[in-house]
């Protein structure tokens, strides 16, 4: 008897026969509607913007609400063609003058009335007005996940779920990533261990270290024996923002971390690796970026609007990327297309 598909072995070197896109986006995007229903009925966005055009910190003020939300909702809309950004200013187009303007007779806010009560709607409010993330919505009783991660039944749930996302975003993320003659790699805040193993199942001078805090550490062991590769990564406990990265890499990988972060943290993990690497050692920042401008693309700007609802984080341009890479001492940057609105965002220890 044949094994199904779904018995065989991964093969971290191969993509699918199929593409999954579609059902990435179904998940990635699963919160957008509800943050512009809280922006129409809560907050009367795009009338007030139709009346007064405005940069970021002007229209934080102008709403009450805070930086971090506000600018993953105005990224939202411009990706959408419901706000257009010229010079920093966001005004409303003409789709939404039409639509989302109140004294448009094609008003489109009754049409939203009915989802204001919605619990993720009303999560986006809050937010907006604090800049606390939410809970997952399944998990209204569970602690914030930073805290929810050192309990071994959620660490080991949110792990397997990354890990899944992984035997996709993996493999192609490690084809693309340049890493050349280099033999040491330190995926930080690795998780599974996925994109360790699929970096070094691609690249067979390579060996990788998966730095993770406890109990994820024990949960990263398992799953990367059960993928029969204990010989070529292995795991070192350590929390990456208390303790030095290990030294003696060549690479280091941010696999899917940074977005869980706002810029201050970035910045931290950003000057981190730049200490611990060697001269001419490779940085990889995998994750969903958005544009240089941030205006698009539309898929990545709804799952901004996901991790600032669960995380500190968002997504972050290619430019802001950039501009904290150069400034943690790292040059060459690069970015590359990878698979399912994923990309890398590759630069070397000056």
């Amino acid at each position: 008897m044949q094994p199904s598909p779904m018995s065989e072995a991964l093969d971290l070197t191969c993509a699918p026969a199929t593409d999954p896109l579609g059902l990435y986006r179904f998940r990635d995007g699963l919160y957008a509607v509800d943050l512009i229903a809280a922006a129409i009925t809560e907050f009367d966005l795009f009338t007030k913007l139709a009346a007064k055009p405005s940069d970021l910190a002007t229209a934080c003020r102008d709403l009450g609400t805070h930086r971090r939300p506000t600018d993953v909702m105005l990224t939202l809309f411009a990706a959408n063609g419901f706000l257009a950004l010229k010079d920093g200013v966001y005004s409303v187009t003409q789709l939404g003058r039409e639509h989302l303007v109140r004294t448009s007779p094609t008003f489109l806010g009754p049409y939203y009335a009915s989802l204001k009560d919605r619990p993720v709607v009303k999560d986006f409010v809050t937010i907006l007005r604090t800049d606390k993330p939410a809970n997952w919505g399944s998990y209204k009783d569970e602690k914030p996940w930073t805290e929810a991660m050192l309990t071994d039944e959620f660490a080991t749930g949110f792990t397997a779920a990354m890990d899944s996302r992984g035997f996709v975003l993996g493999p192609a993320m490690a084809k693309a990533a340049p890493v050349g003659a280099r033999r040491r790699l330190l995926d930080i805040a690795g998780g599974s261990g996925i994109y360790a193993c699929a970096l070094v199942a691609n690249h067979p001078g390579l060996t990788a270290t998966v730095f993770e805090r406890a109990p994820v550490d024990g949960i990263s062991r398992k799953m990367i024996a059960k993928r029969g590769f204990q010989d070529r990564v292995d795991v070192k406990a350590g929390d990456m923002f208390q303790d030095p990265l290990p030294s003696g890499y060549d690479v280091h990988l941010f696999s899917n971390v940074l977005h869980d972060w706002d810029t201050d943290k970035v910045r931290f993990l950003l000057s981190a690796s730049a200490k611990a690497l060697p001269k001419g050692g490779l940085l990889i920042v995998h994750d969903a970026h958005l544009n240089e401008d941030k205006t698009g693309p539309a898929p990545v700007a709804a799952y901004s609007s996901l991790l600032m609802s669960v995380t500190e984080g968002r997504c972050y341009g290619v430019g802001e990327i950039r501009a904290m890479l150069t400034e943690a001492g790292f040059g060459d940057v690069r970015h590359q297309d990878t698979a399912c609105d994923r990309s890398i965002v590759t630069a070397v220890k000056a």
